[in-house]
């Protein structure tokens, strides 16, 4: 990346103004009483059972802050501060954070896994959005169905193929098609990667088994 290049890039910060502003401060009555903030805690408290299938300890008031965001956007991952965004502004259901807080933990998983290099390396970025996109039911039937999307033949993998370049476009000022050509190299790879989780989940309740059965993944050989 050229110098001009990366003066330029903000990777995505633009999107989450209140990560600079200052606007509010943390537990401030302005934010419980004049924002969505009060709405996203009570949410996020339903959801953070989500976090014990990660294998990532997390802690409400540290790793997650309910803020205003773009428009564009449902939440993201802080890899400057290992905290995940969750827009306050943008999700007003309970499933919607669900799968907004298993998205961006599965982020923070590779964080902590990985050592992803977020902001020089495509190559990891492409890869944690395929994960995230396939992990955390973005593109579960339901969701799909509720989109109006359709189709039988590798649907699932056609929709986590561009729920990720959609990310990717969101915080990278790429062409789109640079993002596909990086997406494609590292697709079948992260794609069939399904940590923390056994293989993918289709709801809540499977996810359970599915971490089980991540968990238990060398008993099996362990005992021949």
């Amino acid at each position: 990346m050229d110098q001009t290049k990366q003066q330029e890039e903000d990777y995505g910060y633009n999107l989450f103004p209140e990560r600079n502003s200052g606007k509010f401060q943390k537990g401030s009555i302005a934010e419980s009483l004049f924002t969505f903030n009060h709405k996203c805690q009570v949410m996020l408290q339903f959801a953070m059972e989500t976090s014990k299938r990660t294998g990532y300890a997390v802690y409400k008031d540290r790793h997650f802050s309910c803020e205003d965001c773009d428009g564009t956007v449902s939440g993201g991952f802080d890899a400057t501060s290992s905290q995940i965004v969750l827009c306050q502004n943008n999700i007003h259901q309970q499933s919607h954070m669900n799968r907004v807080v298993t998205h961006e933990l599965i982020h923070a998983f590779d964080h902590c896994r990985a050592h992803v290099d977020w902001f020089n390396n495509f190559k990891h970025l492409a890869c944690s959005e395929i994960r995230a996109a396939n992990l955390s039911g973005d593109c579960s039937f339901h969701n799909e169905v509720s989109r109006f999307n359709f189709g039988l033949k590798k649907h699932h993998q056609e929709c986590v193929r561009g729920r990720a370049l959609r990310s990717i476009l969101a915080v990278r000022k790429v062409s789109r098609e640079e993002a596909e050509k990086v997406v494609d190299e590292v697709f079948d790879t992260c794609f069939n990667d399904h940590a923390p989780f056994g293989r993918i989940p289709h709801d809540k309740k499977d996810a359970n088994f599915a971490y089980r059965d991540f968990e238990n993944r060398d008993r099996y050989y362990a005992n021949l």
